[in-house]
């Protein structure tokens, strides 16, 4: 992998000196040493995300163990994924000097080159990616040594993912004009290299350690890696789009480069189906090589794509033809041309498209489709309430991340509240009357053998005590409330406007609340907690009642939010930024109303229903009882006519009827 790295940025001239009078030359360790620095650290990633992802999902545990137990080729695989991170953060603490080495031209050793090293890393964004890609790094490796069981595996492996951000920061597409969806891509590509080829890796590591499991493990694993193919291929492809400028651009160095990637995955996806279809049929036959010829072409065309990445994130794209145009403060801002006057039509008509939330959004729908009709198939009835309900939220979803509310959602603050109001509000009151986790119980397959598929870790985590910690009524209502004041009223705010990262941390933290202050209050889904309807309605009135509050407050503000991003556009079109501050807080609050309509009738309709239902099952007990409870109340008050007032009878006893079963024990 360091060899095809270092002949691959060689051929593209990224080893020699640029040659230029003037311009500082770090020397040939810094040229040599980032890419192979570079390459270690991406290996290290690889080999921690696939083995912590094949342990949760694929590997099952020794027979006549506990399931949540690790065993020995869990244990042996978690210990090298402790071992790759340990690698993966001491490398990128090395890689941020080689880059600052190569930004600055200043030697590695040079006198003073540690503090101005360690002033880059904190001062810079560049240095401070690869400080928290290192720190994250860290805690993964923390998280592989204190994982007893495989519940922290799963977390750790979700760290690990999530680690993966940073480097996506700093990827060969993050220099580009759309760096946004650049980066989102260059995340899916990196996630999905990392499991496809992490996985073989563990694989290889644990073979024997695996025994009879070995099969069902590279089964379970070659329907992840098809996932992977997918994943790896359309996020390739839209990035190579979005990187290249034109045509003739694809004959340039980085054209060829990144030609080499693409092939190197289609002679993957063509080996994978091959080998799916051949040599898994000859490991179930006991063949001897088997196994050896599943993994041994994979691992190097995977490695050598990897190698050809870090060469590409070393060689410039090609620039546009022509004369290149200054950007203008609306354009090194957005990352894009400042969008036209907003009217009528453009709120339907104007789309940017987001290249993390709508594929999120799309899955979310694909995914919800495909259960109602594989459960239709199998002659179960699905309420189609339920499915639009879905639909609907899917689509809000779509269009706030991707419609006039995303492309204007940085220009206007009115825009960005209607963002922000549809994403916290109203999405997720219609996804959470979709009941996702009731139709995913329904539909997904139970494992027998101790392992943990998608149904086994949905049953995990909503019976873990984190989420019914965060999703007790109160808690998510506080959260709800406490985080929309904390955001506007500091400089979080801001931040989402000028950071990418915090922007989507920003629209998640929001969806997350809103869900689970939904969830908690109309849902139905096992998990959570719910108090009784009359707490319920008081709960909805008093988190809207602040919400109101909060609009009008801001309403009354002479105080612009975020002055400094908003003058800064050179908008010259719509109302002042004060005026359109005062706008947004209008819509706030009337956004807020119709949730409350949704959520109100959702309520009554749901608290009607539940009466009736005691109402009916009290009549079935004492049918079947023949009014025991009622023979029983008239005897006591003929007692009660006839006895002394200062000692009354003893009130009779109602035998305790057997306990409901819940609606996660009914799913079970």
């Amino acid at each position: 992998m360091i060899a095809v790295a270092l002949a691959a940025a060689s051929m593209t001239g990224a080893l020699t000196p640029l040659g230029v009078v003037g311009l500082p030359d770090p020397g040939a360790l810094t040229r040599v040493g980032l890419p192979a620095v570079q390459v270690v650290r991406d290996l290290a990633s690889i080999v921690t995300v696939g083995v912590l992802v094949v342990v949760a999902t694929c590997v099952p545990p020794p027979s006549g163990t506990e399931a949540s137990d690790l065993g020995p080729a869990r244990s042996r695989l978690v210990s090298w994924a402790q071992l790759s991170a340990t690698v993966w953060a001491a490398s990128s603490i090395v890689l941020v000097a080689f880059v600052y080495s190569d930004a600055s031209g200043s030697s590695v050793g040079a006198p003073g080159f540690t503090s101005e090293a360690i002033f880059f890393a904190f001062g810079f964004e560049l240095g401070l990616y690869g400080v928290w890609g290192a720190a994250l790094a860290l805690l993964v490796a923390v998280g592989c040594a204190l994982s007893a069981r495989i519940g922290g595996v799963g977390v750790t492996a979700v760290l690990a993912l999530l680690a993966l951000w940073p480097m996506a920061l700093t990827g060969h597409g993050a220099s580009t004009a759309n760096h946004d969806e650049a980066v989102n891509l260059q995340f899916f590509h990196l996630a999905g290299t990392s499991v496809w080829l992490g996985g073989l890796v563990a694989l290889v590591l644990a073979r024997r350690q695996l025994g009879d499991t070995l099969l069902v493990t590279v089964r379970r694993y070659s329907t992840l890696a098809a996932c992977c193919l997918a994943l790896v291929s359309v996020s390739g492809l839209l990035g190579a789009w979005l990187r290249l400028p034109s045509l003739s651009s694809a004959l340039s160095s980085y054209g060829v480069l990144l030609a080499l990637k693409l092939a190197a995955v289609v002679l993957l996806g063509i080996a994978g189906w091959w080998h799916r279809r051949r040599t898994v049929a000859a490991l179930a036959s006991g063949a001897g090589g088997a196994f050896a010829r599943l993994v041994s072409l994979e691992v190097v065309v995977l490695a050598a794509a990897a190698g050809l990445g870090v060469a590409l994130s070393r060689t410039s794209p090609p620039a546009p033809q022509g004369a290149p145009q200054p950007l203008t403060a609306a354009e090194s801002l957005l990352g894009r041309t400042l969008p036209g006057p907003l009217d009528a039509s453009t709120w339907f008509t104007a789309w940017d498209v987001d290249t993390l939330f709508l594929p999120l959004g799309v899955a979310g729908i694909c995914c919800y489709v495909w259960a109602v009709t594989r459960l239709r198939r199998r002659g179960d009835s699905w309420p189609w309430w339920r499915t639009s309900s879905w639909l609907v939220g899917c689509l809000l979803f779509l269009w706030a991340t991707n419609g006039a509310p995303g492309t204007y959602g940085r220009v206007l603050f009115s825009m960005h509240m209607v963002q922000h109001m549809t994403i916290a509000t109203a999405v997720p009151v219609f996804l959470v009357l979709g009941t996702p986790i009731t139709l995913a119980m329904r539909v997904l397959r139970r494992r027998t053998d101790g392992s943990r598929g998608p149904r086994e870790w949905l049953t995990s985590v909503t019976r873990s005590l984190p989420l019914h910690l965060v999703g007790h009524p109160v808690v998510a209502a506080g959260m709800f409330v406490v985080s929309m004041v904390a955001f506007y009223y500091s400089s979080a705010f801001e931040l989402s406007l000028e950071s990418h990262t915090a922007h989507v941390v920003m629209t998640l933290h929001f969806l997350l609340t809103g869900y689970l202050f939904a969830e908690s209050v109309i849902g139905s889904d096992p998990g959570l907690h719910r108090p009784p309807y009359a707490l319920r309605v008081l709960l909805i009135m008093v988190t809207f009642g602040f919400h109101a509050l909060f609009a009008v407050s801001l309403m009354a503000s002479s105080t612009v939010l975020a002055a400094d991003w908003f003058g800064s556009l050179g908008r010259t079109w719509g109302p002042s930024p004060l005026e359109d501050q005062y706008l947004g807080a209008q819509i706030g609050w009337l956004m807020g109303e119709y949730p409350i309509i949704v959520m109100g009738g959702t309520l009554l309709t749901g608290w009607v229903l539940a009466d009736g239902r005691e109402r009916r099952r009290f009549d079935r007990n004492e049918l079947r009882d023949r009014d025991k409870e009622l023979h029983a109340y008239n005897a006591y008050l003929s007692r009660l006519g006839g006895a002394d007032l200062t000692h009354g009878p003893t009130p009779p006893t109602i035998e305790p009827r057997s306990p409901r079963r819940s609606r996660e024990e009914q799913l079970e």
